[in-house]
């Protein structure tokens, strides 16, 4: 997915056309979604369509729900596939699972890599601050261990499931990661067996030499945007605290901690990003101290590129289904 470049003649980055969002008079926010087209879900398609996908509340009061891509060929088939639990990108802020991009690179995903995946529409900021969105996809992890849905007790095999997220799903899947790593046997019969972090959105408050020599090709990653991104996701109290633990992973305790866990656990995690992508530092940097954990990490770092290239690019996207796919079925 790419983000329109909001210049003026100086070149000064315009955060709010960046993100697609205006502020109203009271404080709150209006987002433009007429921006990002949306797609609706197929439950029942012509035979030659290859994924169903249909959608679920979880919580309507406070709507939350989720759109699940199956492969037609599971109806065919008696084995049970890998569920991929996916978390769309958009800084916490904008997006939606039901966003043609999103949609349509879930599909394609069900199909490439032949696992069920299930697409979360969590709580948005700033109405809904972290950690809202890492609270929505617990209770998402919770409802599917229980489901009776039949397109997951019958064709999902609850013991390997993946997180996955984009951007700022990425950052929302590591997190929600952590908190499933700390509450594995209240999860069961559903059993993660690692994460997928697809370019995750990360910051901190000193600039890395890949954001210092990158930000001004993505403005999406201008020092305006991060900033301005954070201080309406952040708890209250943290908005001008970049190296928060939900920020910045790296920061001492928080997330380290855990990472024993997953690596007790054995969970593996793959890392994909591209030297384009102003982030790439800081997921080099995680990947080390996921590494240094003893966490098993497989990493696919790209020349060039630019961040979340492979969500509106197919030719990419077909490279990182067959990782995803090498990734969930090796030993």
């Amino acid at each position: 997915m790419s983000l329109k470049i909001a210049q003026n003649q100086s070149g000064a980055v315009d955060p709010c056309q960046v993100l697609h969002i205006s502020f109203n008079p009271d404080g709150s926010i209006t987002r433009h979604d007429d921006n990002w087209p949306k797609t609706p879900a197929t439950p029942d398609p012509p035979i030659d369509i290859p994924v169903l996908s249909k959608d679920v509340f979880i919580n309507q009061s406070n709507n939350v729900w989720v759109r699940i891509f199956l492969p037609r060929q599971a109806l065919l088939d008696h084995n049970k596939l890998p569920l991929i639990v996916y978390f769309h990108g958009g800084a916490f802020i904008i997006c939606s699972a039901a966003m043609t991009a999103f949609h349509n690179f879930c599909l394609n995903m069900a199909v490439q890599v032949q696992a069920v995946v299930v697409s979360v529409e969590y709580r948005l900021a700033p109405e809904h601050r972290l950690p809202t969105a890492y609270d929505d996809a617990m209770e998402v992890l919770h409802w599917i261990k229980t489901t009776k849905e039949e397109w997951l007790t019958k064709y999902v095999d609850f013991s390997n499931c993946f997180l996955m997220g984009n951007s700022a799903g990425g950052n929302l899947a590591y997190h929600a990661g952590l908190r499933a790593a700390a509450e594995v046997d209240n999860l069961q019969p559903l059993k993660i067996r690692g994460l997928i972090l697809h370019h995750p959105y990360f910051g901190g408050t000193n600039l890395t030499d890949s954001e210092l020599r990158l930000a001004d090709k993505n403005p999406l990653y201008h020092r305006s945007v991060i900033e301005l991104a954070w201080n309406l996701c952040s708890p209250i109290g943290a908005e001008a605290d970049l190296d928060h633990e939900y920020c910045n992973p790296a920061v001492e305790g928080g997330s380290k901690v855990v990472l024993d866990q997953i690596k007790r656990l054995g969970w593996k995690v793959m890392m994909s990003g591209c030297y384009g992508d102003p982030v790439i530092d800081r997921l080099i940097e995680l990947v080390k101290i996921m590494e240094e954990k003893g966490v098993q990490v497989v990493s696919h770092f790209v020349e060039g590129g630019s961040h979340s290239m492979e969500i509106g690019d197919a030719s990419k996207a077909m490279v990182l289904y067959s990782q995803i796919k090498d990734f969930i079925f090796s030993s």
